[in-house]
């Protein structure tokens, strides 16, 4: 099925619109059952260095194409995408591992910040103000930077991707992007997609290989004026140590521990579901994905019941099977990493009521599997409760207020995502100001931004800049401020003339 929809065994950078084969290569393998779906390039800094100079050569004349015929190619780009979207729906479930209906919604995606950011092309605002002196006249305008570095994540393969590299084209950049070595066949086929749409050569190029390699090139090159990251927070420390040294711009979205609130009025069969998606679906490898429920004492134990009952109903295997709810971990590091956390649970105190083991037996056997985790009587101050899992893995902190809740939501390190469960608007308005994350959810689960919002967060999330919304055009722009005087004379602001 791969060699049907993929038509290739080994993948190629794209570099200049040509596509250059590599001679080191790794395997990338279906999480569902093990098996290599493709061969990725193992690229080194040679590589960086010829796409640069291809994006350098591009950049200065695409900077000069109209905003507005700039979106012409995004508006492209999108048609394709929405043509080819079940196909593009099974390639990415058979490099990932997300059930197809996560993955047909993260295509979706794609597809929508295409025409959103498309639309920018036509709303790359500026301003004008008055001036203050007599025949002078003052504005501000976007200017692209020139050429900016993307590095992606494997969890998101082409949402994050469109995220960030169209408002980067829009702009007037030009792209060098870094896709996940676990993932790299959403860059293949968007590559693809931006050659068939029309981009000019040069203007995206996708340079496959480890962060070790590809990455620390791309951060220490002179020519790249801008990186953005999604991923890791020591990655992201590392990538922000590197750039502040260049005085080079860089955007870092990085990790969550995000929590559903549970009130005492709340309705708990909704709560249930909310809970039941955010912490399981894409297995819990979801930056926003809830990992604590922050549960009121009154209706704990009424919460735990519904939720066993509904867990026990998520099926789990192959995502391309309709009806599996629950997927595969990405690969056995992933796996290894979870069961360490459910030892530190168990020593910790945590009651584990459901799960907390590899599934590797029968048809569960050649995959990477792990059996949804409810954890009861955890409290604030665990790991559990404090640190990124990045699976299938939940826990009830129980509290006794209101207050309490937001007090316990905020008391991480992380500011992504949050949510509350009530019914009482008074409560809703307070959380909505009180609760420290970039994106606040109410009466829904942690999950579910749209694209035309900022998503990112606070603290330890990243460092302010955002993904997604017209906001995304920050990172890729510089502010120009430009004065016309015609009053045919020498005026020096803020200096009296008597």
């Amino acid at each position: 099925m791969a060699e049907t929809l993929l038509k290739a065994e080994r993948l190629k950078n794209f570099i200049n619109g040509e596509w250059i084969d590599v001679k080191e290569s790794t395997e990338v393998i279906n999480p569902a059952n093990g098996e290599t779906v493709v061969n990725v390039p193992l690229s080194g800094s040679e590589d960086v260095n010829t796409a640069v100079k291809a994006a350098k050569k591009a950049q200065k004349e695409w900077a000069q194409v109209p905003a507005p015929q700039r979106a012409e190619v995004l508006f492209r780009v999108g048609s394709i995408m929405k043509e080819r979207k079940e196909r593009l729906s099974q390639l990415l479930t058979m490099e990932n591992g997300k059930v197809i209906e996560e993955a047909r919604g993260e295509v979706q995606e794609g597809i929508d910040m295409a025409f959103y950011m498309a639309g920018e092309g036509r709303r790359m605002f500026g301003q004008t103000t008055p001036a203050e002196l007599k025949d002078k006249f003052a504005m501000s305008q976007r200017c692209p930077v020139g050429v900016v570095g993307i590095i992606t994540p494997w969890n998101f393969p082409i949402a994050i991707a469109t995220w960030k590299s169209f408002p980067a084209i829009v702009s007037g950049n030009a792209v060098v992007w870094k896709p996940a070595t676990e993932t790299p066949i959403m860059a293949f086929e968007l590559a693809k997609i931006f050659e068939e749409a029309g981009l000019p050569k040069g203007v995206v190029n996708v340079v496959f290989g480890k962060g070790s390699a590809v990455g620390d090139a791309m951060v220490n090159h002179d020519d790249i004026r801008v990186i953005s990251f999604t991923g890791s927070n020591d990655t992201g420390r590392s990538i922000a140590s590197k750039c502040g040294e260049q005085l080079k711009k860089v955007s870092l979205e990085m990790g969550g521990k995000n929590a559903v609130i549970v009130m005492d009025d709340a309705d708990l069969n909704l709560a249930v579901e909310g809970i039941l998606w955010s912490a399981f679906g894409t297995s819990g490898q979801r930056c926003t994905a809830c990992s604590r429920v922050i549960v009121h004492e009154d209706v704990k134990e009424r919460l735990e019941e519904r939720l066993l009952v509904e867990m026990e109903k998520l099926t789990i295997g192959d995502g391309l099977d309709e009806s599996i709810k629950v997927g595969p971990i990405i690969n056995k590091a992933g796996l290894e990493k979870i069961k360490k956390y459910i030892q530190i649970g168990k020593d910790e105190g945590a009651k584990m009521l459901a799960g907390g083991y590899v599934m590797d037996e029968g048809e569960h056997a050649k995959g990477h599997y792990f059996a949804p985790t409810l954890f009861t009587d955890a409290t604030a101050d665990m790991r559990i409760s404090q640190e990124e899992i990045f699976g299938p893995v939940v826990s009830l902190v129980p509290v006794k207020s209101f207050e309490e809740a937001i007090e316990v939501n905020n008391g991480v390190e992380f500011g992504l995502s949050s949510s509350i469960f009530t019914g009482d608007v008074n409560r809703v308005f307070k959380a909505q100001r009180d609760l420290d994350t970039g994106i606040v959810y109410v009466n829904a689960g942690t999950t579910g931004a749209e694209i035309h919002l900022p998503f990112g967060g606070t603290k330890g999330t990243g460092n302010g800049h955002r993904d997604s919304g017209v906001q995304a055009l920050d990172v890729f722009t510089e502010w120009k401020a430009v004065y016309v005087d015609f009053s045919g004379k020498l005026q020096r602001a803020q200096i009296d003339v008597e």
